[in-house]
């Protein structure tokens, strides 16, 4: 039998409840920027901030910094400041990140295997809308 998951009030963890924190979760986990942080992070274990800036094309240093915050309090990686000068401030995926590579990994797979159908669809889509 399945384990039932619960929130912190004792509900059962239920995604399509509104006042369920696991959407908060979710909503984290999908923004624009995560999977590609979480990419970069699995294929590098520790990488600096200008790293990660240089490995994901548009992003900007503001939003790199929000989402790494956004990422470290949710607990799904670290900042490690080294004392030098400048500092050196290192981020890695904690286990709890690490457990995201998979499925971060699959949806970056069908992404970029199935980017061509969906282009076209969008094509066939849009001519019917301006057609009618």
């Amino acid at each position: 039998m399945a384990e039932t998951l619960t929130s912190h009030n004792g509900a059962p963890a239920n995604i399509l409840a509104s006042a369920c924190p696991s959407r908060t979760v979710l909503r984290h986990l999908t923004d624009r920027w995560t999977p590609m942080i979480v990419a970069v992070l699995a294929d590098q274990p520790s990488a600096r901030f200008g790293e990660i800036k240089d490995h994901i094309e548009g992003l900007s240093p503001k939003v790199l910094t929000q989402t790494l915050r956004s990422m470290e309090r949710d607990g799904l990686l670290t900042r490690a400041v080294t004392a030098s000068m400048p500092p050196r401030v290192d981020y890695s995926l904690t286990p709890l990140g690490n457990t995201l590579i998979a499925p971060m990994n699959a949806l970056r797979q069908w992404a970029e295997t199935n980017m061509d159908a969906v282009l076209a669809a969008r094509e066939r889509y849009d001519r019917n809308v301006v057609a009618s």
